[in-house]
């Protein structure tokens, strides 16, 4: 019985810390920003061309962002809409609006177009966001 006992034992203890480990390991795969405000340094723009920016090879990219500049329709209320194209920030202060995927997700950032400067939902890299402190 004794001998029994021990291998027993054994296989628990070894099948709980992999169950842990394999929980843990999950978790990291998808990081999920735990803050509403944050600042954001890199490129962002609308759903589609900012997929079409990210398939863009390396040394393209630049030239695509200088030929797709962010564009959207401002209703007489002053809401922008239907946006297209990308745009560069700067440490833009944003308010992070929902997670697209485990490399992208939605803010709300201000950015400059044609008629003044006007609150957008745009995609950017989560790694690309910082929460503030």
């Amino acid at each position: 019985m004794r001998y029994l006992l021990a291998p027993t034992l054994a296989a628990i203890i070894a099948a709980a810390s992999t169950a842990a480990a394999a929980q843990t390991s999950g978790a990291s795969d998808t990081p999920k920003l735990q803050c509403a405000i944050g600042y954001v340094t890199g490129i962002g723009g609308s759903a589609q061309s900012f997929r079409e920016y990210l398939a863009t090879p390396d040394r393209d990219r630049y030239r695509y962002l200088a030929d797709n500049p962010i564009q959207c329709k401002i209703s007489d209320e002053g809401r922008a809409s239907a946006c297209t194209g990308v745009t560069s920030l700067r440490h833009e202060e944003v308010s992070v609006y929902d997670d697209i995927d485990n490399e992208t997700m939605a803010v709300v950032a201000r950015v400059e177009l044609e008629r003044g400067t006007y609150p957008v939902i745009i995609v950017v890299r989560k790694q690309d966001v910082k929460c503030e402190e």
